[in-house]
């Protein structure tokens, strides 16, 4: 278990985040791992190529970013001991590990669309919301965008926060770099669309994996910090994962929203349209739909203390270890 490193990343993240001026002036590492999925997709996943050359393509570059991750991790973890010692090795790799966290981004983006509907209706709301969801921010309305920013906030919980620091938790570097790597592969082309079917196969089935039990941990630091927040309920957002997350067209992503549905007494999830197409799927929760900017106040106050208590689990641990 690396929990000295696990603990000095979420902090160094918490503390200061990914700087703009670095991502302006050399990117980010998720923009890298993208770039190489996205030449794999232009030079591995021709048209003219059968489903089964192309499912086997995708595999390979799976297997492609598993490698170069792993060995990325590897080499920077040695490296980094053998010149600056354990100590500092930890803090300059927590330094790096931090940037696969994102805890202030989702923080800022998710309380962008609270503002924008407050200062410009729903046209502002529109606009933040277009920022974070792959959903046609044209056809909905305040209640809609409010149930995607508060979707949003609830799946990248998980994916973008617990998952990333389970992984590094567990595997140190290599296992963040890895897990962000098949992240972004999913993101990018683990959908069913005719070019992406057969080529994200792999990727789309190896997210699904490595982000169950971290999907399961987000909806226990929900539901612990429902415990914590006025007007929220444990014991109902534990009731909703129970009855609910099952039912969601991902076998992760019903996990959290259950969770934060249950929790705030709401209703997410439920039929939407993407790029025109309608996707119907199970509501999370039975409470109230017709949501506005206050409801994704109260998600974003739900999920600090989420954070904050995982935080803590994370020091407990950290504690026990060096005592």
């Amino acid at each position: 278990m690396f929990v000295s490193l696990a603990l000095t990343a979420l902090l160094i993240e918490a503390a200061a985040g990914y700087p703009q001026i670095l991502v302006q002036r050399v990117g980010h590492p998720v923009m890298w791992m993208g770039a190489l999925i996205a030449w794999a997709d232009r030079h591995w996943n021709g048209d003219g190529d059968s489903f089964a050359v192309r499912r086997a393509s995708g595999v390979g570059l799976v297997a492609l970013l598993v490698a170069v991750m792993a060995a990325i991790g590897l080499a920077a973890t040695w490296l980094m001991t053998a010149l600056l010692g354990n100590i500092g090795a930890t803090i300059v790799l927590g330094i790096l590990a931090s940037s696969l966290l994102a805890q202030r981004s989702l923080d800022t983006h998710v309380a962008a669309v609270a503002e924008g509907l407050e200062t410009g209706g729903l046209e502002g709301g529109r606009r933040a919301v277009a920022m974070i969801v792959g959903r046609d921010p044209e056809r909905l309305d305040e209640a809609g965008v409010s149930r995607a920013a508060i979707e949003s906030l609830a799946e990248n919980f998980s994916d973008g926060i617990v998952a990333p620091l389970f992984w590094l938790f567990m595997g140190g570097l290599p296992g963040i770099l890895i897990y962000k790597a098949i992240n972004t592969a999913d993101s990018m082309i683990g959908h069913l669309s005719d070019r992406h079917r057969a080529f994200g196969w792999a990727a789309a089935r190896l997210d699904d994996l490595i982000n169950l039990p971290a999907s399961r941990l987000s909806a226990v630091w929900i539901a612990a910090a429902a415990r914590l927040i006025p007007g929220a309920s444990s014991s109902s957002a534990l009731h909703a994962v129970a009855r609910d997350a099952s039912r969601h067209r991902s076998p992760n992503a019903g996990w959290p929203e259950a969770a934060m549905a249950g929790a705030l007494g709401l209703r997410l999830a439920g039929p939407r349209t993407y790029h025109g197409h309608l996707v119907t799927d199970a509501w999370m929760g039975d409470g109230r739909a017709n949501l506005n900017a206050s409801d994704v106040r109260r998600a974003l106050r739900l999920y600090r203390m989420a954070c904050l208590i995982q935080a803590l689990f994370v020091a407990v641990i950290f504690l026990v270890k060096v005592l």
